[in-house]
């Protein structure tokens, strides 16, 4: 995030929000939204589903899904077109503005609503309010970033901040949701296949000259490694002989569920390391068991750059061990040597000198201030709330022309319908924790599909009753629920049920830079099953 969430309901005037089920998913952060909504602020949703957030909203936009690029680009045609855009910042703070401008010529409101579906005065509406009050904020989630084009969507959608001077100032930017609590801190300390603990690329020789030097290690490679989608096919075609997975269920989360269940399958060794069993560690050959937040000392990073301190709350039960424990025990067996850590603020006076972002963080900072945003270049420096305030990291802002491409599968005579998946409020992820709570799971507890009336009579289905959707990878069972709330054409299963795993049916198209797979279209079809099993139509 460029931004911080206490900004949204102090200063935020515009949100645009798209890709991000954001009182389901991010409720903490929706309550910042809704706060801001009373005291004036507008809100633009752009989202297939008709969802909460979206009936709370001044301007609601349903596009068809896999087509963000065009309505994205859309906005900016009319915004350029109508003088809107911020001149002065973009001569003063950005390159590329030209071949960019040029790019957008296609993309008139009669076009985009061709390739979306959204009405074209409806789409000048929201080009005007997004670029008429300052400051404007963008939030979005991985309805952005889990399409074959997710990493083009985010370009498109910095190029908006940029067009409209909506970076560097306080209250706007552009603000990735991250889906789980302390994932932008694996990112921030390596947990990716091209670079090192602070973003420093594993291709650079002083990067990994530095990190030899502080971890006395012969050699680091200077070769990116696999992501998960990547190291999943590599253990299918032999490639990858053994696999340690940490607090991830790939079984139930990765994309084409049967191909990810075949692959693993195939490891010498896969490792599970986890607080609970999950249908992953049921194929392990060794399973370690970890701790829960509440067991813990440590820090978690959030979404917004925020760094704070975790205490354990009891001593870990059983055999239990911390994650950094485990790591360390694992790690000296082998017989490396430097895992002699006594504690995580030990680790973390590490982190403080090999991370510039994180340089001035330390437990008596973060006991005395509660929290810090990085970037904390120094023991002296506060925190960033917000990033690029006089200059960006690279220099100038740089645009990108983008265009709209199709999702990697459409629908067609014989899959005739969209499938989109996502998350709903009361269960989580993959289920391991909220599945095995009773008060969440008397919620929701039984996997669903979501469908349009019109699609349900098309069809000549019964909503209540059960049905039976399918893929060309495979296919499940579970009950229908009628709504309006969704495009027609389009169905909507949350992916956190076992029983009815969404992934059985989705795509594994990636993106081709970022490599996340394409969970948001796929193509599939719908038929009765003859039970009498009902539920009550949403």
């Amino acid at each position: 995030m460029t931004n911080s969430i206490p900004e949204f309901s102090a200063e935020t005037r515009v949100f645009l929000i798209t890709g991000s089920n954001t009182t389901d998913t991010h409720p903490a952060i929706a309550s910042h939204v809704l706060r801001a909504r009373e005291r004036g602020a507008m809100i633009i949703v752009v989202d297939p589903r008709e969802i909460h957030m979206a009936r709370l909203a001044d301007l609601y936009l349903q596009p068809r899904p896999g087509t963000d690029i065009a309505w994205i680009n859309g906005l900016m045609h009319v915004i350029l077109n109508e003088g809107l855009y911020d001149r002065g910042f973009v001569e003063a703070r950005c390159e590329g503005f030209e071949e960019f401008a040029a790019s957008l010529a296609e993309y008139t409101p009669e076009r985009v609503e061709e390739i979306t579906g959204i009405p074209a005065p409806l789409l000048q509406r929201a080009a005007r309010a997004y670029a008429g009050q300052k400051p404007a904020a963008i939030l979005y989630t991985m309805g952005i970033t889990q399409h074959t084009s997710g990493t083009d969507n985010v370009k498109a959608l910095a190029n908006l901040a940029m067009l409209t001077g909506n970076l560097g100032i306080p209250g706007g930017g552009v603000n990735p949701l991250r889906g789980q609590n302390n994932v932008q801190g694996a990112c921030d300390m390596g947990a990716l296949p091209d670079l090192l603990p602070g973003y420093q690329a594993v291709r650079s020789a002083e990067a990994r000259e530095k990190f030899c030097q502080a971890w006395g290690c012969r050699e680091i490679p200077a070769e990116p490694g696999l992501t998960v989608a990547e190291m999943v096919d590599a253990a299918g075609a032999g490639a990858l002989k053994a696999l340690y997975v940490v607090g991830e269920n790939p079984v139930l989360s990765d994309p084409d569920m049967a191909h990810t269940v075949e692959c693993l399958r195939k490891l010498e060794l896969l490792v599970v390391q986890d607080i609970f069993p999950t249908e992953t560690a049921a194929l392990a050959h060794l399973v370690l068991p970890g701790v829960s937040f509440a067991e813990k000392d440590g820090t978690f990073t959030g979404t917004d750059r925020r760094v704070q301190r975790v205490r354990a709350a009891i001593a870990p039960l059983g055999e239990a061990k911390p994650d950094w424990q485990i790591v360390c025990l694992v790690a000296r067996s082998l017989g490396a040597a430097g895992f002699e850590y006594r504690s995580p603020e030990e680790i973390m006076a590490e982190i403080s000198q090999l991370v510039p972002q994180y340089a001035g963080v330390s437990y008596s900072r973060l006991d005395a201030l509660g929290s810090l945003q990085w970037p904390v270049p120094s023991a002296e420096h506060p925190g960033t709330p917000y990033l690029h305030k006089e200059r960006f990291a690279r220099g100038l802002g740089r645009f990108h022309a983008v265009h709209y491409r199709p999702p990697a599968e459409e629908p067609d005579q014989e899959y005739p319908l969209v499938l989109t998946t996502g998350r709903n409020a009361f269960q989580y992820h993959t289920g391991t924790m909220t599945r095995r709570t009773p008060q969440l799971e008397q919620e929701m507890p039984a996997p669903y599909v979501e469908m349009h009336p019109a699609d349900i009579a098309r069809f000549g289905l019964t909503a209540g009753g059960k049905v039976k959707v399918r893929s060309r990878r495979g296919e499940v069972e579970l009950l229908l629920v009628a709504t309006p709330a969704i495009t027609p054409g389009t169905l909507f299963i949350p992916f956190h049920y076992a029983e009815a795993a969404a992934n059985i049916l989705t795509i594994r198209a990636l993106d081709p830079v970022a490599k996340i797979p394409a969970y948001k279209v796929c193509a599939v079809t719908v038929e009765p099953v003859h039970e009498e099993e009902k539920v009550t139509a949403l």
